[in-house]
């Protein structure tokens, strides 16, 4: 089935197996590979995407659902050649380790700063609590959460 949607500002469209993921959609057919899949349950966070404004995990959902959406990866977060300010304030702060579960976690954490742009340190640790790094310990990646916020909010 043919699947046309907006995939990060531009109008994108594939062939979709009817039983498949967007997860999968999303990696092997439109060529995201910043979107992985860790567990297959949407227990880990790793495909989290965002779709109309809102974090999802796309293993869970299927590519069909896709249609008509708008939908933002990782890939969609540099602008003009710069990187986002989350993308910056994880690598400040060394919120990326191994690296697997640092997509998700930007989307996450892009989702909450368009909805919430001051957000609160529990208010970031829920938004965060769906993704799961076995690397940093976490601290890392609240502290470059609200540091973007703060970068953002400034308009630098």
């Amino acid at each position: 089935m043919k699947i046309t949607f907006t995939l990060n500002g531009q109008t994108a469209s594939g062939e979709a197996a009817p039983a498949q993921s967007a997860v999968r959609f999303l990696r092997d057919v439109m060529g995201q590979k910043s979107v992985k899949e860790g567990c297959g349950i949407g227990e880990c966070g790793a495909c989290t995407v965002i779709v109309d404004g809102k974090a999802v995990n796309s293993c869970l959902m299927p590519a069909a659902q896709l249609e008509g959406r708008v939908v933002e990866t990782t890939e969609g977060l540099e602008k003009d050649g710069q990187p986002h300010p989350l993308q910056t304030a994880f690598v400040k702060h060394n919120a990326i380790q191994c690296g697997y579960c640092s997509p998700g976690f930007l989307m996450n954490a892009k989702a909450l700063l368009d909805h919430n742009p001051a957000p609160e340190r529990d208010e970031v640790e829920k938004a965060l609590a769906g993704n799961i790094c076995r690397c940093t310990g976490y601290q890392q990646i609240v502290d470059a959460v609200l540091d973007a916020s703060e970068v953002m909010r400034k308009g630098e």
